[in-house]
């Protein structure tokens, strides 16, 4: 059976623990900002004109700054110039963004409205191995709240014990040229994966 009303969905899983509301605020706290200047890894979520995309940014914990208790700013890095999230906020300047910290069970979630700056002094302060940011997001806070351990106990994300190999899954490599080859064109993929970690030296700011 599809769910197709609220009132379906709300007869499966029952009314929500009161608490759960308790946590969702308007306005980054002390205690979430703690959260969030410890974080050096999130994930933002943006919809556009092609619909929705997630992108993973991260950088030393502190490289997202509270500039008060409604504002955040995050910097962007160099990368492929796809711009997927960045297109998107330009036609809907909504925006979601989940923030992980090592070690941590909680989460924190933000929704907000985002808008792209270049100043160039903001994005000086940004720099990372003397390259400024390529631009930065002001996030205007809507809501915020902490998301409990119960994902990342079920996931055991920070249990080294669970990882698998890395030569269990594709490498780079392979799948770049598994797409190149679609396209016509041929590709070393082992060469990539070989050449890749100076590159990464080279291009990761």
């Amino acid at each position: 059976m599809k769910i197709t009303s609220i009132e379906q969905l709300e007869s499966v899983y029952g009314k929500a623990v009161e608490r759960a509301y308790w946590k969702e605020i308007d306005y980054i706290s002390t205690h979430y900002q703690q959260f969030i200047e410890a974080s050096p890894f999130l994930i933002l979520a943006t919809y556009g004109e092609k619909g929705v995309d997630c992108s993973p940014k991260g950088d030393p914990a502190g490289f997202v700054k509270v500039l008060d208790e409604k504002h955040l700013l995050i910097p962007d890095r160099r990368g492929n110039n796809r711009l997927d999230s960045y297109r998107n906020i330009i036609a809907n300047p909504k925006v979601g963004v989940i923030f992980l910290v090592p070690n941590v069970g909680e989460s924190i979630r933000v929704s907000g409205r985002a808008e792209i700056l270049i100043d160039k002094e903001l994005c000086q302060l940004f720099s990372m191995q003397g390259k400024p940011a390529s631009s930065v997001l002001k996030i205007k806070v809507d809501r915020v709240f902490f998301q409990c351990q119960k994902a990342i106990a079920r996931s055991k994300i920070w249990d080294a014990t669970t990882y698998g190999e890395r030569n269990e899954l594709p490498s780079a490599g392979d799948m770049v040229k598994y797409f190149a080859e679609r396209h016509g064109i041929k590709f070393d993929g082992a060469a990539y994966d070989d050449e890749y970690p100076e590159h990464l030296k080279k291009t990761i700011y």
